[in-house]
């Protein structure tokens, strides 16, 4: 009677742990992002020195010329650039890098800190699907 409860446990204990790693594989593999054609990201360029109006329209032509850009933002009273791009067509860095190569400024991508992105979108940070994927992606 005691070995049958003992094999009761065991293999109940052994089912629950194998269906807990195999749901914690699908939350992960649900949520990680997969871009597709249709995605688009958005990202900064600051540029460290004043630039003026002529310099901002090229920059802005240069940019909407490069491929898998979509839309170009150039503020030249704070020098920064603010542009989306499909990144199945191409990357933040290689379009920084592009732009830092065609043209003679000293320029850096822009990347958040940590508690910049944790003030970002309130309601990603408080779902409970955002939880369990924070939690299994710590775990894996």
């Amino acid at each position: 009677m005691k070995k049958t409860i003992k094999e009761i446990l065991l293999y109940g204990g052994a089912t629950f742990l194998f269906l807990a790693v195999v749901l914690a594989f699908h939350i992960y593999y649900y949520y990680r992002p997969a871009p597709d054609a249709s995605t688009r990201v958005m990202a900064r360029i600051d540029i460290k020195q004043q630039i003026n109006q002529d310099e901002a329209n090229k920059i802005k032509s240069w940019m909407f010329h490069q491929k898998g850009i979509d839309h170009v933002l150039v503020n030249p009273q704070t020098s920064i650039v603010i542009f989306t791009f499909y990144p199945v067509k191409t990357t933040g860095d290689q379009v920084v890098k592009s732009f830092k190569s065609n043209f003679n400024l000293k320029a850096e991508r822009f990347i958040p800190s940590d508690a910049q992105l944790k003030s970002g979108c309130p309601m990603a940070s408080s779902s409970f699907a955002y939880k369990v994927y924070k939690l299994v992606a710590k775990i894996i």
